[in-house]
């Protein structure tokens, strides 16, 4: 793999970042398709790493809980055994958003059954400092994941969405939403602040940020670790160098995990060895 300088990963994590494919990227960069994946695979690694240890001890007081689907490879019902032994297949990312000042808290890649919703929730639990009102749709597998991780130290409730027949195609969304039913799980939870969309909305943000989810084209990850690093790279993206449109400022900042907007410059050295990384000017 060639070596590039600062200047060549800035300009490659730019446009991924922007919602590029690889191949886009390649030819807009000049650089080889090996080494863009390369530069992805390590650095969303470095992101997921630096995530972990700093977004912590998060002041949240509401947070909301949704899962989005994707899939890598090949959809379930095409895969293969030899394809599912690699990863391949259905893959839904599990999110958790600070509803106040947007910083995603803690994401998970995997399925979407009981185990997956235990360990997302536990990680989400570790991240947050203060008591929190938790709201998350009406996936059954939540309730005893909150109750695990939490105890009774939250307010949890359900937002249910009632839907109806609908005369456009259902492939990818369900009918219309006809109504909601809020279901309180535990805690008091405030009737004002039982809602998702801000997750929702982050969720279309994913979609229209990362070129592997957009649907209907050959552009989905053919690799778990991949789509993973994809996932990682876009987050701290998200949470520490763009501006967030109403806030302002990003989400780190608004959060006080950041004093200043990072540069993708910035979100390169975290390649970088630890000695340079101390440059970066960050709140404790």
């Amino acid at each position: 793999m060639n070596r590039l300088n600062i200047a060549d990963r800035t300009r490659v994590v730019a446009a991924l970042v922007e919602g590029n494919s690889i191949r886009a990227t390649c030819r807009m960069t000049g650089v080889s398709k090996p080494t863009v994946l390369k530069l992805l695979a390590d650095l969303g690694k470095a992101c997921a790493t630096y995530h972990d240890e700093h977004v912590r001890q998060v002041p949240s007081k509401r947070v909301q809980c949704d899962e989005i689907w994707s899939f890598v490879g090949a959809k379930q019902k095409n895969v293969t055994e030899g394809q599912m032994e690699t990863g391949c297949g259905d893959v839904w990312t599990w999110t958790a958003l600070d509803a106040d000042s947007k910083l995603m808290v803690s994401w998970l890649v995997g399925q979407r059954g009981a185990a997956w919703a235990k360990a997302f929730m536990e990680d989400v639990a570790s991240r947050v400092a203060t008591r929190i009102q938790i709201t998350t749709d009406g996936h059954k597998v939540y309730g005893e994941a909150v109750e695990g991780a939490f105890g009774m130290d939250c307010d949890y409730a359900m937002l249910i969405k009632l839907y109806g027949q609908s005369s456009f195609d259902t492939r990818y969304s369900p009918g219309e939403c006809i109504g909601t039913q809020t279901a309180v799980m535990s805690g008091n939870p405030d009737p004002r602040h039982i809602s998702t969309s801000f997750v929702e909305r982050q969720n279309l943000t994913m979609r229209m940020s990362m070129r592997r989810f957009t649907r209907l084209t050959n552009a989905f990850s053919k690799k778990i670790e991949n789509h993973e690093a994809a996932i990682a790279l876009h987050f701290m993206h998200y949470n520490f160098c763009r501006v967030h449109s109403t806030l302002r400022v990003t989400p780190a900042m608004e959060a006080g995990l950041s004093d200043h907007v990072w540069s993708i410059e910035e979100l390169v050295k975290l390649l970088e060895p630890k000695s340079i990384l101390d440059g970066l000017t960050q709140v404790a």
